[in-house]
């Protein structure tokens, strides 16, 4: 067997059918500019931008077990370990169907009646030799596996979009890192802003908090740091948002992993995000270490802020 990678996932794998369209969603209806099918899926996409840039990562969810399946040859050609992930006979990808405005904004129809979560008896050996387990939502069916890799040492991420009730708030309660779009941390917390949003998902058990708004930028909390942050966006030439939360929760990964602190880790991920919307799809941008470094370096670049007027320590 190769070596365990430092990054582990297991969630949803999708193929993708994306069709742009010259219009803005908003519009209603608009011209087919060009349709393709790709590869996604939230951990897929993450574990594939940790592969570009230039970490090792190991999708440990289920997969067929024919030889020939496309998203296992997929994932093997992005450069992520599949050695470990449980095979079923009756596992198969979410599908989705997304359609791309003319300004880049998307809509995802997805069926997601699949196998996901990983085995029940996912080996410790396994788990406790990698540093980050990266899940998203449907890892509610493997609570468990999540437990058992936070109390082998690793450090959660969640990829949380959508609520299942209680299992997912026990979900939500196992990631040291937290990682939500503003709008379902809205809808979770039942708070309106950034600040009041961020206090409230804290926990003594957390290392970080973030809150990530697209053309808005990000919002975090860490425990390294007294403050609550707003790092504004990258300015860049947007042509399709696809994947972009994926890749950032893929760079984020990378980054703590390497031992950054939380500010650098929101930078870093945020600079491989807005790198990975230049291109169309969800993998075709995925930058490398150097494309990143470089964004990072321009002046350009944005600087985080603190927001001073939430207060620390009282849950509003």
């Amino acid at each position: 067997m190769p070596p365990v990678p430092s990054i582990l996932g297991f969630g949803a794998i999708a193929i993708d059918d994306i069709v742009y369209v010259d219009q803005p969603l908003s519009a209603g209806k608009g011209k087919v500019l060009q349709s393709t099918r790709a590869f996604g899926g939230n951990v897929a996409t993450a574990l594939a931008a940790v592969a570009r840039l230039g970490g090792s990562a190991s999708f440990i969810g289920w997969l067929g077990n024919a030889g020939d399946d496309a998203v296992l040859g997929d994932l093997v050609a992005s450069g992520v370990e599949t050695a470990f992930a449980p095979r079923h006979p009756d596992a198969r990808p979410v599908r989705s169907r997304i359609t791309v405005g003319s300004d880049g904004d998307r809509f995802i129809a997805y069926d997601d009646d699949a196998m996901l979560g990983t085995a029940p008896d996912f080996p410790d050996e396994i788990l406790g030799r990698a540093s980050v387990l990266i899940v998203d939502s449907y890892a509610i069916r493997s609570l468990d596996v999540v437990a058992r890799a936070r109390d082998l040492g690793l450090a959660i991420l969640g990829d949380i979009e959508w609520s299942a009730g209680p299992a997912t708030d026990r979900l939500m309660a196992l990631c040291g890192h937290l990682i939500l779009p503003l709008g379902f941390a809205g809808t979770a917390t039942g708070r309106r802003s950034p600040a009041e949003m961020l206090d409230a998902l804290w926990l003594p058990s957390r290392s970080a908090v973030v809150l990530t708004d697209g053309g808005r930028g990000v919002y975090y909390r860490g425990s390294e740091e007294r403050g609550l942050w707003h790092l504004p966006p990258h300015r860049v030439a947007v042509v399709d948002s696809t994947g972009a939360g994926d890749c950032f929760h893929g760079a984020y990964a990378h980054a703590l992993a390497s031992g950054t602190d939380t500010a650098g880790r929101v930078a870093f991920a945020a600079a491989a995000a807005a790198l990975s919307i230049t291109g169309r799809g969800g993998r075709e941008a995925l930058p490398t270490n150097s494309q990143v470094t470089e964004l990072l370096a321009s002046a350009s670049a944005p600087s985080a802020v603190e927001l001073k007027y939430a207060q620390l320590g009282t849950g509003t």
